[in-house]
């Protein structure tokens, strides 16, 4: 007998969901996403109640409830309203209309309406950085905010209008491609490329990948062949195919689009990675930000499955068994690292593993498992079709092929570019008309800073390595507060796996807050650069790695920006040991000359 009572409709509404995740512990990310589509919120109550009809502690449901930021303990409004807050949206005015919104509602940044109905917030990046400022209610996107959609909405929920019925043109999500190549440019044909990796055999496929050189686009550029072969020879009983759609670096969104229009080609990428390693499941791990694209991937996959692209047997093949599902995140942006992703896979919080094991070897449920970015997967259908010769024949020695870059910021043209690798970046300013630009940040918060001078250096693993993202800062800019705005993102978002990172993106955070405020010193410049060498070398994963990075390099590029801001520039003491000695000297009797501490001639 249940120990733990929730309401009869509540349990009503819950044991569907139960039912089609099959009480699987694994699945409880997902089970506790769609628990609060229907309830708004999951209680300590509901949490029990879980644990005890999966058969798993209750401290593990607490945990993985809590671990996300789009999963909530208490109730958060009918409507729950977070705003993206990005430094490209800031830029676009996001924090006044942020301020109508509350004025409007009569509300504090946070809270609850008093009724119940209504609580507006912000969150980190939502991947809208070419149509900001963009907001999420319920996890679902609007883009383009402006003081009049914000009214509209207002009227909205005051209203209690049902989100379903809310104007269709609050949801456009645009592409926004400004230029094409070889991905983007070419007309996908559904089928073409799986029927040329099966012709071509499963060593023969595996041939042409490691003569085409394609690295992973997520940012590390690994070798994508040799991730496939090691995961190939694992030892294992089954293997899986996981695709990385976890894109929360800010300024990124060209994973979207791909996944929006280009769909066909991710899919087909995963059904050609799982003939060559012999996986028989695949994954999409979609970020939460991205769910209103889940009816139409879903559509898409029934449609590959009709036309026997996906199932048993595909193309004909005995044994070349593979289906795919997709699971959504809730909130993390520490489940883009590969094994932290796993984690959330297997339903737990999304904190990085300890490796070795690698994913290859030791991935999804203990088994071997290759992880692969959007874009990657999406590149391996060019190999099948064209070769991998043809392939190599592309970009530079070391960076074959073609990348798309995320543009957002100070420019005419926000949106998707395409290009062969060795673009110049000044050549991408050119295109997306960028004329007064004072600092390109490349690959996201986690990224490389740019200015002036460096913009004849080249985007190419051997020069500036880039997961996609491009943002373009203007004269206008002052890049301390852009490099304040990527200090907060990294404090919100360290999971607290360990010491340094933990504590060491706070700090980071507290100190750029602390020099805004006036109140800094030389002090407070010298301990910024200290918290990057110990946060680069101590930090579990690749986000405490990376959190210093701009900060670092705007105090190295832009340090009249902090200068300007400090209330001394020669080091300030904290502690004034002459004074200290003040009540020693009233004891002893002595004042001279000799009783005091000063500066050395």
């Amino acid at each position: 007998m249940p120990t733990v009572f929730v309401s009869t409709e509540l349990a009503n509404l819950i044991e569907p969901i139960l039912l089609r995740h099959r009480a699987r512990p694994d699945r409880l990310v997902q089970i506790l996403r769609e628990v609060q589509e229907v309830a708004d919120f999951i209680s300590d109550e509901t949490a029990a109640w879980l644990a005890e009809r999966l058969r798993i502690s209750y401290a593990q449901v607490k945990s993985t409830r809590d671990f996300y930021a789009f999963f909530y303990r208490e109730n958060r409004g009918r409507y729950r309203i977070l705003f993206s807050d990005n430094i490209t949206d800031r830029m676009a005015g996001n924090q006044a209309l942020f301020e109508h919104m509350l004025k409007r509602l009569r509300l504090e940044p946070g809270k609850v309406s008093d009724d119940g109905l209504v609580s507006v917030d912000y969150t980190s990046c939502t991947g809208m950085c070419d149509q900001g400022p963009a907001i999420l209610v319920n996890n679902r996107t609007i883009t383009r905010m402006t003081p009049r959609r914000v009214d509209e909405i207002c009227d909205l929920v005051r209203g209690k209008v049902p989100l379903s019925q809310w104007p269709a043109e609050f949801f456009v999500v645009e592409d926004n491609i400004h230029r094409a190549d070889m991905l983007l440019g070419t007309p996908h044909e559904p089928g073409k490329a799986v029927h040329a990796a099966i012709a071509r055999g499963r060593d023969g496929m595996l041939g042409e990948m490691k003569l085409s050189n394609l690295r992973g686009r997520g940012g590390a550029g690994f070798t994508t062949a040799v991730k496939w072969d090691a995961c190939r020879n694992a030892n294992g009983d089954t293997r899986y195919i996981v695709c990385n759609a976890d894109e929360g670096e800010p300024g990124t969104f060209k994973d979207r689009v791909l996944l929006q229009s280009y769909a066909g080609r991710v899919f087909e990428g995963m059904a050609i990675a799982a003939y060559v390693v012999g996986a028989s499941q695949g994954f999409l791990y979609l970020r939460g930000e991205y769910l209103y694209l889940l009816p139409q991937l879903e559509a898409y996959l029934a449609g590959m499955r009709s036309a026997g692209l996906l199932g048993r047997s595909i193309g004909g093949v005995a044994g070349f068994d593979f289906d795919i599902e997709i699971h959504l995140g809730a909130g993390a942006y520490v489940c883009g690292e590969e094994t932290a992703l796993i984690e959330s896979l297997e339903g737990k919080a999304g904190r990085p593993r300890v490796r070795p094991p690698f994913p290859v070897t030791s991935g999804y449920m203990g088994q071997p498992t290759v992880v692969n970015n959007v874009e990657t997967l999406s590149k391996v259908t060019e190999i099948a079709i064209h070769g991998g010769a043809w392939y190599e024949a592309i970009g530079t020695k070391q960076s074959t092929g073609t990348k798309i870059l995320s543009v957002s910021g100070d420019c005419e043209r926000p949106g998707l570019y395409e290009y062969a690798f060795g673009v110049r970046i000044a050549q991408v300013l050119e295109d997306c008309g960028a004329q007064e630009a004072i600092a390109v940040q490349i690959s996201g918060a986690s990224g490389v800073c740019l200015s002036e001078r460096e913009f004849g250096r080249r985007i190419a693993f051997e020069d500036v390595p880039t997961a996609g993202s491009f943002m373009i800062f203007g004269k206008q800019r002052d890049m301390f507060e852009v490099a304040r705005n990527f200090s907060h993102f990294f404090a919100h978002e360290s999971c607290g796996f360990c010491t340094p990172c933990r504590v060491g993106t706070s700090l980071l955070k507290n100190i750029m807050d602390k020099i805004a405020d006036g109140r800094g010193t030389q002090y407070e410049m010298n301990e910024l650069l200290r918290l990057q060498q110990v946060l680069k070398p101590g930090s579990h994963c690749g986000l405490g790695q990376t959190a210093g990075n701009a900060v670092a390099d705007t105090v190295q590029k832009f340090r009249p920006a902090y200068e300007r801001r400090l209330a001394e520039t020669d080091f300030v003491p904290a502690f004034d040991l002459d004074a200290a000695l003040a009540r020693a000297r009233e004891l002893t009797g002595r004042d001279d000359a000799a009783a005091h501490l000063g500066e050395e001639a």
